[in-house]
């Protein structure tokens, strides 16, 4: 969100970035110069924010109000007509199924104007919960390479070999199906290290199966880490093994390090990962599988260099924050055309 507005306010246009006022949106939001307005909303039927947010569409004239969280996209239900023209669109992130109710097709089929989904496989489930097809725009969400572009291809000669992931510590990312792959990887004779950057309600857990798997020595566990840079300059190889994804934005931040991914198969994962050219893709929780695409890369050398190469351009041909940017510019466009 940050970086979307940050290029919108380059181009030229005005934002408000309605948030809490105590959170790191809103200061991130003065860092680059865009005016936070306070917003806080307990929940989805938290209904005191509606008034005071249709005042201020009437105050500052928008012409594009756009919903970025759950709990936003319910409050866009109780706008009512807050100003004529007045265009309304949300993005929707996560690849949960919609439940196929009265309300949802409601909210996305009459209370919005557009729907952003960032992959495919978002799109398909949300028509699979009767949004209609019309309202649906893939756009995908996109990074920024330049703070990438320094760290050099891995050679594919480090030893040991360092795999990396970055990522909360939750039942959904699929962790321990990596420390499962160590364990095998341990017993086959494979000397690596394991990076697990984040933190979450998992860690504890984690932690113990790294214990019970006898490997301590090999698995370092680097709680929440704010330079993504240098982490992945520390790693030779990316996996993300979940088992539900939108899309994974930590990914394409590997693939702009020039770092080969291995990923489940999954979400949005399959749609950033070109499997056998930039990563290889593997069956969700399937701990056997994901040894073998690391056995395969560490066995194949050169495997890591070109694959790094293959998802540094693939980046940068589709999927930079610019990219992003410029494509939700022109939705909103398009919108504000029909409407006129």
């Amino acid at each position: 969100m940050v970086g979307l507005l940050s290029y919108l306010s380059r181009w030229g246009h005005a934002n408000h970035l309605l948030c809490h006022p105590e959170g790191p949106l809103a200061r991130e939001a003065e860092k680059i110069g865009v005016t936070a307005r306070p917003l806080v909303l307990r929940n989805d039927l938290d209904l005191r924010p509606a008034l005071p947010v249709r005042r201020l569409i009437r105050d500052e004239a928008y012409d594009v109000v756009h919903f970025h969280t759950k709990r936003a996209h319910a409050l866009s239900v109780w706008l009512g007509r807050a100003r004529r023209g007045l265009k309304r669109v949300v993005t929707r992130r996560m690849d949960y199924p919609m439940r196929r109710g009265w309300y949802d097709r409601y909210l996305y089929n009459r209370r919005v104007d557009g729907v952003i989904a960032i992959s495919h496989q978002i799109a398909e489930l949300l028509a699979d919960g009767g949004v209609k097809q019309e309202k649906i725009r893939v756009i995908y969400s996109g990074v920024d390479p330049e703070p990438f572009q320094a760290l050099t291809t891995p050679s594919g000669d480090a030893s040991p070999v360092v795999i990396g992931t970055l990522g909360v510590l939750e039942e959904r990312k699929g962790h321990r199906f990596l420390l499962e792959a160590a364990s095998h990887l341990k017993r086959y004779g494979q000397k690596v290290k394991y990076r697990i950057a984040g933190d979450g309600s998992q860690k504890e857990r984690l932690k113990e199966l790294t214990r019970k798997l006898d490997l301590q020595e090999q698995v370092e566990f680097l709680g929440f880490v704010a330079d993504v840079p240098s982490f992945l300059s520390s790693i030779d190889v990316f996996v993300m093994p979940s088992l539900f994804e939108g899309l994974g934005v930590a990914v394409l931040e590997a693939m702009a390090a020039a770092r080969p991914v291995v990923a489940s198969d999954v979400g949005g994962l399959r749609e950033l990962v070109a499997d056998g050219e930039s990563g290889l893709l593997v069956p969700p929780g399937v701990a056997s599988s994901l040894t073998q695409a690391l056995l395969n890369l560490i066995a194949e050398k050169n495997l890591i260099r070109e694959m790094g190469k293959s998802g540094r351009e693939r980046v940068r041909d589709h999927f930079t924050m610019e990219r992003m940017a410029r494509q939700n510019e022109d939705y909103y466009y398009e919108l504000l055309q029909d409407a006129r």
